[in-house]
């Protein structure tokens, strides 16, 4: 075994230009910083082998964002091995776009196709430059923090803090088939209902539990000292999803609870698995409201949730701490295993193509909205083309399946010492996480969703057998680029590499 090297650095990312900010399906064009964007990267370096922790505060990584950062970090320091950077995105619905300009939000002429929306008079700043901008960032702070390499240690440990909830409700009866319930491009309702109406006296039960697990990962230089950690949190950073401005979410917030007590340490949030899940109370929402007016003196209930989360996630930070670092290891084994799982992809049935080609017919008759203001124009138009879109996929999907049944996907387990760190691209469902913990020969095993992958695409849900029988959004046609059949695929895999890398034992 080898001395640790560890290396850190982070950057700002956040613009002051009108940009983007996906995550709905409707535009919002920045109005402002609410709060810093941020990209932090930790690099943890053996002497045989190299992980480089790469986590952003964006939505989901796409565009080919992780190739543009991997070639610019190549031309700065050949010395990189730029295939072991594992970008994560923490998924605040309040970051700026990366996406390419010509995506389905690109915005022109007032005579737009069908499939773009048209100019309502909103400046809106370009992703592609916002792009170029935050792969060079990244890419620079890749090379401080391998610069800056230097000996140290690692403690871990997991708490516990209360920050996901189960988002998919459940009803005794099929929502389909209720009066006004027509399926549209937004949503394919079944027994199951992305945050789903609770005190509806048919409500049966949430579709899963929740995972309360905080893992995480502490660095010290060579003097015992605490310089960073990597916080691993089942639960998407989606509070502050339907704001104008850019923001981390509870990241955010995080960040400024555990430094107010630790200083200014660098933190690297990743997100478990946690397509199920969100920061969402369903069912107590006047027992949280009364929470919050008293506890905070406020009625805005997100902000308030936010500051909630931080609270608990920093006094699980702390009691881990606590006892971790009595068990700081200065050298350990390092192995990162890079590789491409085909998966098995969800099919398009020829009902679902009847479908989506009825409604896209439908929705290519509703014109582009003629009045109003220039946001209403906006939020209307883009709600309209993001419709449009999403048949589209399904019926070039349908026409292509035969010939690719499988996704590729690259993924990386990472063993150091004693635990591991497994990845994927999508926002997976908890339980898929579940098996793989159960099944890891690790003590503990980090899995860490929405990692960038080589190519345009990313992102996508990945529900399981009961979801996708429970339908709903995150769990239909939509949604789902991989079937419950590629999910087991996936856990399959990243199994067997634990296995193998557990067996390395002392290399």
């Amino acid at each position: 075994m080898n001395e640790l090297k560890i290396g850190w650095a982070a950057r700002d990312v956040s613009t002051d230009k009108p940009i983007n900010i996906p995550g709905q399906f409707h535009m919002r064009i920045s109005q402002g910083v609410m709060d810093p964007v941020t990209i932090s990267t930790l690099i943890v370096d053996n002497g045989t082998d190299i992980v480089i922790f790469l986590s952003a505060d964006l939505v989901v990584i796409r565009s080919n964002l992780l190739d543009e950062i991997r070639a610019k970090v190549a031309l700065i320091n050949p010395a990189i091995a730029v295939n072991k950077i594992v970008m994560n995105a923490t998924h605040t619905h309040a970051g700026p776009s990366h996406y390419c300009d010509g995506g389905w939000a690109a915005v022109t002429s007032a005579t737009a196709s069908p499939s773009q929306v048209p100019d309502c008079g909103i400046e809106i700043a370009s992703s592609d430059e916002y792009r170029d901008f935050l792969s060079t960032r990244a890419a620079e702070a890749i090379d401080e923090a391998y610069r800056k390499r230097a000996p140290g240690g690692i403690a871990y440990g997991y708490g516990f803090a209360v920050v996901g909830h189960s988002r998919r409700v459940v009803y005794f009866d099929d929502t389909s088939k209720r009066p006004g319930q027509a399926q549209n491009g937004y949503r394919v309702n079944g027994h199951a209902q992305m945050y789903g109406n609770t005190a509806d006296p048919n409500f049966s039960h949430y579709e899963a539990g929740a995972d309360h697990f905080v893992n995480l990962l502490y660095t010290f230089d060579a003097a015992g000292a605490l310089t960073g950690a990597v916080v691993n949190v089942p639960c998407p950073s989606q509070n502050s999803e339907h704001e104008w401005r850019l923001s981390a979410d509870y990241w955010h917030d995080v960040r400024a609870a555990i430094r107010k007590r630790h200083g200014n340490i660098f933190i690297l949030p990743q997100c478990a698995a946690a397509g199920d899940l969100s920061p969402r109370i369903l069912h107590y929402k006047k027992a949280q409201a009364r929470r919050f007016r008293l506890k905070y003196e406020s009625d805005q209930t997100e902000v308030c949730a936010r500051k909630d989360i931080a609270e608990r996630v920093a006094t699980a930070f702390d009691e881990v701490l606590g006892w971790a670092r009595r068990d700081i290891k200065t050298a350990l084994p390092l192995r990162h295993v890079v590789e491409t799982a085909e998966l098995t992809k969800r099919r398009i049935t020829p009902e679902e193509f009847e479908f989506a080609a009825r409604m896209l017919e439908e929705l290519n008759k509703t014109p582009f909205m003629k009045d109003g203001t220039p946001k209403d124009r906006l939020v209307h138009d883009s709600k309209l083309v993001a419709q449009r879109n999403r048949f589209l996929r399904i019926l070039d999907r349908y026409k292509t399946q035969d010939a690719a049944p499988k996704l590729p996907m690259e993924m990386h387990v990472v063993r150091i010492g004693d635990i591991a760190f497994a990845s994927n691209r999508f926002e997976l469902y908890m339980d898929f996480m579940h098996r793989i913990q159960a099944r890891s020969p690790f003590e503990q095993t980090f899995v860490i969703q929405l990692c960038g992958v080589p190519g345009p695409d990313g992102g996508s849900y990945l529900a399981t057998a009961r979801g996708t029988e429970g339908k709903g959004y995150s769990a239909c046609l939509f949604c789902n680029a991989v079937s419950p059949q590629g999910g087991q695929e996936l856990v399959e895999e990243t199994v067997k590499i634990l296995n193998e890398l557990h067996a390395e034992e002392g290399k």
